[in-house]
């Protein structure tokens, strides 16, 4: 009886001493620690990608601007000549009746580009403004990796 007790004993403190060894190698860390490298440099080329649709986001938007800014010029342009074609007009000349009637029409037309680049204006606003919170949780996300990497390489 004895001898199966000692038999028993010596058994499973080797198995103890395996799983220990097992533990302190790390082979399960080694996965973790490929995983979490794989996820930062995902989340690397992401934020690199939401970077440069900022940048993108940015130079439409400036363009819709200076849309908006040069039709809101031709409009006070277009209001200034027609003034003057209106008061000819009233003078009974028939040439700047003509001319005063197109300068109404493209004044139609230069208030509703203003409207359509003002449209273009908010939604790139609203397309920043999601690049821009794509890029912080692409950050947060690295400093986690970042700080998973850390914490497989110390066994914790």
């Amino acid at each position: 009886m004895k001898r199966h007790l000692v038999h028993i004993l010596a058994v499973s403190l080797l198995g103890f001493a395996a799983l220990g060894y097992a533990q302190t190698t790390g082979t399960g860390d080694n996965s973790d620690l490929k995983k979490d490298r794989k996820d930062l440099r995902k989340d690397k080329r992401d934020l690199r990608n939401d970077r440069k649709d900022i940048r993108d986001d940015q130079k439409d938007l400036n363009k819709d601007r200076a849309d908006r800014n040069k039709d809101a010029r031709d409009i006070k342009h277009d209001e200034a000549q027609l003034d003057k074609a209106q008061k000819a007009c009233a003078n009974g000349n028939k040439g700047a009746c003509e001319k005063a009637e197109k300068l109404k029409a493209d004044l139609g037309k230069d208030r509703k580009d203003i409207g359509k680049d003002q449209k273009d204006i908010n939604k790139d606003k609203k397309d920043l403004k999601e690049d821009r919170k794509d890029a912080h949780k692409d950050k947060k996300d690295i400093r986690h990796d970042r700080r998973d990497i850390r914490r497989d390489k110390h066994g914790k």
